[in-house]
């Protein structure tokens, strides 16, 4: 049994680990420092303790529901100061997380994805007609495309908002308040601890994120008695009508008004961060393996014939496995949740041999689990056929999360895999994909990983 960990070199008091410490990108540096470490260390932030679990053997145990639970704290900490008891940022004992896993879990089926296919592809028509007229000036900015094309989805078909993303040239104001709030909770978990410090050094931040948090608060208590006043005219399928409409069906308790603005928020924030970061990644990562771009174009255009103008269908997404297995090797490198915290319920040996105490903070680092060697040969190569079925059976259960893990996964998962998969197969189908020789990928850390200054080349096909 043991109950010293290794940890970073040169900690010093209330510092801890900071001199080591890279708050801009915290996850990959836990990776980098991994390989050096070990499978499981300690890392101090001022005055906090981590637990940080690498091993594949070591992560699997750590999803153990019966003896682990989600851990608040850090940037989720923050988080809850500003979204409260949303299911992201809720504890899980609190009623109102299974009050609203409860109510919310149908409209996130893999059924419930035929109610949202047509306005899935709707937006990614818009996004095409824009890549036709940007692209003939240059490169396109991926990222911040890609961010437009998820956040006018979840916008229309969670809250029948519309951003108007790609016809207007300066960006919805409250979509551009909700991704300001969203960017300054990530950075949010290297805080100074002192409030009268951390006020004094990050007061300017700190302003502006109070006015974004108070002026998003307003809009979306507007949306909610606005719909409450006149509700036969308003959308009745969509999640704001689900949330305000719907019962518990264990409890018949219905969510409270302060409750549905905090998950308005959450989703519309994290909802479409996470699924712009993957197809972002993905076409890097297709631009860059032409060869293999090439094979999931084939697959496609035995769906939609080239020169046509296509209408997938919802069962046409299921058909397109090379592109799935593309998606799933594009989040196994990068996820875009790329570690979540968990906490022992109870005292507990972690893989047997590792004491950890009940509510001791610990970290699955998903981001290095997923580029361990038992991935086999090169496991930083770009590889969708890892993801055919007879090598999947080949590893070990438990080290494959890219929506974390239990009942405290991504809750969107399932529609975050349908409208990537089809918006890529739009893309392709359609473009050509030239990456900028010079570039050299440059991960960006908020709660999510995106790629930073990524820009294509699109020619039409």
């Amino acid at each position: 049994m043991t109950t010293t960990l290794p940890h970073p070199p040169r900690r010093l008091p209330l510092l801890g680990d900071m001199l080591t410490a890279d708050p801009h990108r915290p996850v990959q540096h836990m990776t980098e420092q991994a390989a050096t470490l070990g499978p499981i260390f300690d890392v101090q932030v001022f005055r906090e303790h981590l637990t940080v679990v690498s091993g594949p053997d070591l992560y699997a145990d750590l999803c153990d529901d019966a003896r682990f639970g989600k851990r608040i704290a850090f940037s989720t900490a923050f988080a809850r100061e500003i979204t409260g008891d949303a299911l992201f940022s809720a504890y899980t004992t609190e009623p109102n997380w299974s009050r609203a896993h409860n109510i919310l879990q149908p409209a996130f089926s893999l059924s419930a994805m035929k109610n949202y296919h047509d306005t899935m592809v709707e937006t990614s028509r818009g996004l095409i007609t824009h890549w036709d007229r940007a692209s003939r000036s240059g490169p396109v900015d991926v990222h911040t495309d890609t961010s437009k094309l998820t956040l006018q989805t979840i916008g229309r078909i969670g809250f029948g908002r519309d951003f108007h993303c790609f016809d207007s040239a300066e960006p919805d104001p409250y979509a551009a308040a909700t991704l300001r709030v969203f960017a300054y909770m990530g950075r949010a978990g290297y805080r100074i601890p002192v409030r009268w410090l951390d006020q004094l050094v990050h007061h300017r931040a700190i302003a502006r994120v109070d006015a974004d948090v108070a002026y998003t608060q307003e809009v979306v208590d507007d949306v909610i008695r606005d719909r409450r006043a006149h509700p036969d005219a308003a959308p009745d399928d969509d999640l704001l009508a689900l949330m305000l409409t719907t019962a518990d069906p264990e409890t018949g308790e219905y969510l409270d008004d302060e409750n549905i603005r905090n998950q308005v928020f959450t989703f519309l924030a994290a909802g479409h961060e996470t699924t712009s970061g993957t197809m972002s990644f993905a076409l890097h990562l297709l631009a860059t393996h032409p060869d293999l771009a090439d094979r999931a174009r084939t697959e496609i255009e035995a769906l939609w014939p080239a020169g046509t103008d296509p209408d997938p269908a919802f069962a046409d997404v299921h058909k397109l496995r090379y592109l799935r297995r593309v998606v799933d090797e594009t989040l196994r490198l990068w996820p875009i949740g790329p570690g979540f915290l968990r906490e022992p319920l109870h005292d507990t040996l972690l893989g047997g041999r590792y004491l950890v105490r009940a509510g001791q903070p610990m970290v699955a680092l998903t981001l290095a689990v997923h580029r361990d060697p038992l991935w086999g040969g090169d496991p930083l190569a770009f590889d969708p056929d890892r993801f055919l079925p007879e090598r999947a059976r080949t590893r070990p259960p438990g080290v494959y999360k890219p929506f974390g893990t239990g009942l405290r996964q991504c809750i969107g998962r399932q529609l975050a895999l349908h409208e990537t998969v089809l918006t890529l197969a739009m893309i392709l189908h359609r473009f050509d994909l030239e990456p900028d020789p010079g570039y050299r990928l440059q991960v960006a850390e908020e709660f999510t990983l995106k790629p930073a200054n990524l820009r294509l080349g699109l020619r039409p096909r």
